[in-house]
């Protein structure tokens, strides 16, 4: 394991303590089920760089898996239960049985992210499928912090599916139809996200980003690995703020999005994503839609937001805000764009240009940002030594993510340090983080 360890993480990650990550998880699965032979999956965590929001709306994304993981140890049932405890004590353990239909647990129940792969599984397999006693270690300072934006949530929906799999003998192949089938699976949740942090925790390559143009077709989805500027470094700063993901903010996000779309197919009868709006002038669409419209509106004009949800969890919103949002999107998938060719030029001036652009959209049109995040971005960005700085992850809390000179850290983490007095009391952490390689299967060894 020592050599396989050291192949992931790189020499940027103290090995030593990854070494004692595992030793320690391998140690609790024995006391909790017994010696015999058990599998290890992993599945990073990720940060976007830029492209928030757009995911689900078929746009454009430039995320990098981070050097946080989410650990899963498993070993095959003869039965279809599923037993699962958290190296975390504050989770409580979780049992239940595979089938074409498990009951959901309450909303934000870490279970859940189990149970999704597990009942999409059951249901495109016609064959009984095997449980399995599995543990799972995402606990600091090497697993991905919970609520910060960085797809906790999905690093134990993408290491669950990949244990399913395996230890059903599915055959697995670690690309798009393996991304796209963890997405979905996510749905059960009740959230109606897009295809990025998935894609990300599966297909990403070391010391890169990885742009992905989310809209499917026939062939597939294109992406791309971009290399990282040489002498620069990917930082965390975590604010200490916690989001709910399954929570009704993100999912009026969408809903609001969607209803710009049945909006702007009175004009434009072919839009069905708003990456459909790629070649249109804001300048010529904006007035076709609200700024905000009612929820009476809206269904006095024959839209069903149910229909719009598509079986997901439906906000408890009375009015929504269409403009704006339907700006950001647009205006982010532009910048996406631009980001990625300045890096492939060099440009960082233009880079960091765009990240603010960035932040300031999601602040001020998709009003996903806090006072405690536009502080910390603010402050980041008077740095010289930083490329640009902005949130990163569904918002409402979590990380602000900062390109920055390697030579600079130390004194970057001083002056973040300082925002510690106006942070309304909670922990604000500035931590390095390297891009990593996707998702897997680590070994199977006797315990």
């Amino acid at each position: 394991m020592r050599d396989t360890i050291e192949a992931i993480y790189g020499q940027e990650s103290p090995v030593a303590g990854q070494n004692q990550r595992y030793d320690e998880s391998l140690a609790a699965f024995q006391h909790l089920y017994g010696p015999g032979p058990v599998s290890l999956f992993r599945a990073p965590g990720r940060v976007n760089l830029i492209g928030e929001h757009t995911d689900y709306n078929e746009g454009y994304v430039l995320p990098a898996a981070i050097d946080r993981d989410v650990l899963l140890l498993a070993r095959p049932r003869d039965d279809a239960q599923v037993r699962v405890v958290n190296i975390e004590e504050e989770y409580e353990p979780r049992e239940f049985a595979i089938s074409t239909e498990i009951p959901p647990r309450p909303l934000g129940d870490w279970a859940n992210y189990i149970q999704g792969p597990a009942q999409l599984l059951a249901r495109q397999k016609s064959e009984p499928l095997r449980g399995m006693d599995a543990l799972v270690c995402g606990r600091a300072p090497w697993g991905v912090p919970r609520g910060a934006g960085l797809a906790s949530s999905s690093a134990l929906t993408v290491s669950a599916s990949l244990a399913l799999m395996r230890l059903n003998s599915i055959p697995l192949s670690y690309g798009v139809s393996l991304a796209a089938f963890c997405s979905r699976a996510e749905w059960y949740v009740g959230t109606r996200g897009g295809v990025m942090d998935q894609f990300t925790a599966i297909l990403s390559q070391r010391d890169h980003a990885l742009f992905i143009d989310c809209r499917r077709r026939a062939s597939g989805y294109r992406y791309s690995h971009v290399p990282l500027p040489e002498g620069h470094v990917i930082v965390l700063v975590d604010s200490g703020e916690r989001h709910q993901n399954a929570g009704p903010l993100y999912n009026q996000r969408v809903v609001e999005t969607r209803l710009a779309i049945q909006l702007l197919k009175a004009r434009y009868p072919w839009v069905s994503y708003l990456r459909d709006m790629e070649e249109i002038p804001w300048e010529e669409c904006h007035h076709f839609l609200p700024e905000q419209i009612t929820k009476d509106e809206v269904e006095h004009q024959g839209i069903s937001l149910q229909k719009l949800m598509d079986g997901g969890t439906l906000p408890e919103a009375e009015s929504f805000f269409v403009r704006k949002r339907c700006r950001h999107v647009m205006t982010e998938n532009h910048r996406v764009l631009a980001v990625v060719e300045a890096m492939q030029e060099g440009d960082l001036a233009r880079v960091g240009e765009l990240m603010v652009e960035s932040h300031a959209s999601a602040r001020d049109d998709y009003e996903i940002s806090t006072p405690l995040l536009d502080r910390i971005v603010e402050a980041i960005n008077e740095h010289p030594d930083v490329v640009g700085a902005r949130l990163t992850g569904a918002g409402w809390g979590g990380c602000v993510v900062a390109l920055a000179r390697a030579e600079a850290v130390d004194d970057l983490f001083a002056h973040v340090s300082t925002l510690q007095q106006e942070s309304d009391g909670q922990s604000v952490e500035a931590f390095v983080t390297f891009p990593a390689p996707g998702a897997g299967h680590l070994a199977t060894i006797n315990i």
